[in-house]
């Protein structure tokens, strides 16, 4: 079931407004199809992002603080764990663990002057409740978000189901997707600080050409090694900002 807590009057009232602004300035008559209303209401700019995430044409000095990983600079906070998520060879996503909780962070491209975040939650609910499991759209700290139970298999080959948060951010021409787990997701007030660095991420989206949700391919930072999951680790950190290790860690895959 994709339960909504906001409610439909509020969605019917914020249409007919946006419809009744379209109608204004399409024709001195004030005529215009149902089509051409709910087309120009789709393809609305992005809103405006005043506490982040950023873009790199926002921040004065993206490193300070970061750690780069050429399409996204992931603040750097004391005890995180970095890891990076791969698809065929290229690095694509990062994870940040921070005791029990985690937050997927991965960036994609959206067209120039539409935002693609109501959309994209649109379909994860939906790929999420045809495989069994409970969806419920709220609003929370960083704006509309996904508070879902996936079905998933145990270790023990029994079902069970992994709750997660999506959470997500239209920029210009990017798109910035967070999928938090762990006690983050079933304690969603002990998030603060995940919650922190999704906002203080920065996003590089480039300007050579990209279709619109391609993902914005990520690097390795220049003195990082590619640690296999479970490596001792020697005491210290390589990065400033305390984290610990980088390295190639478990997907946590969009569900469609």
């Amino acid at each position: 079931m994709f339960g909504r807590r906001r409610k439909r009057s509020e969605d019917v009232v914020e249409r007919a407004d946006r419809i009744d602004d379209v109608t204004s300035e399409v024709s001195p008559e004030g005529e215009v199809s149902a089509e051409d209303a709910e087309e120009t209401r789709v393809r609305l700019e992005p809103g405006p992002r005043p506490d982040g995430p950023w873009d790199v044409s926002e921040v004065h000095d993206p490193a300070d603080g970061r750690v780069d990983l050429g399409g996204l600079f992931v603040p750097g906070v004391d005890g995180m764990e970095l890891r990076v998520e791969v698809a065929g060879d290229a690095i694509v996503a990062a994870t940040v663990v921070l005791r029990d909780s985690a937050v997927q962070l991965q960036a994609f491209a959206a067209p120039k002057r539409e935002g693609i975040w109501p959309e994209v939650r649109e379909e994860i609910a939906s790929g999420i409740t045809q495989q069994g499991g409970v969806v419920d759209e709220v609003e929370g700290p960083l704006g509309w978000e996904l508070r879902a139970q996936v079905p998933v298999a145990l270790p023990d080959g029994t079902n069970g189901v992994q709750v997660v948060r999506f959470v997500g951010c239209d920029g210009p021409r990017w798109f910035l997707r967070g999928v938090i787990s762990g006690q983050g997701a079933v304690q969603p007030q002990t998030a603060g600080l995940l919650e922190q660095i999704f906002r203080d991420t920065v996003v590089v989206r480039g300007e050579g050409p990209m279709a619109p949700r391609d993902p914005i391919v990520l690097k390795l930072p220049d003195d990082a090694q590619m640690v296999a999951e479970g490596t001792p680790q020697e005491p210290g950190s390589r990065f400033a900002g305390g984290v610990d290790r980088l390295q190639r860690g478990p997907e946590i895959s969009e569900v469609r």
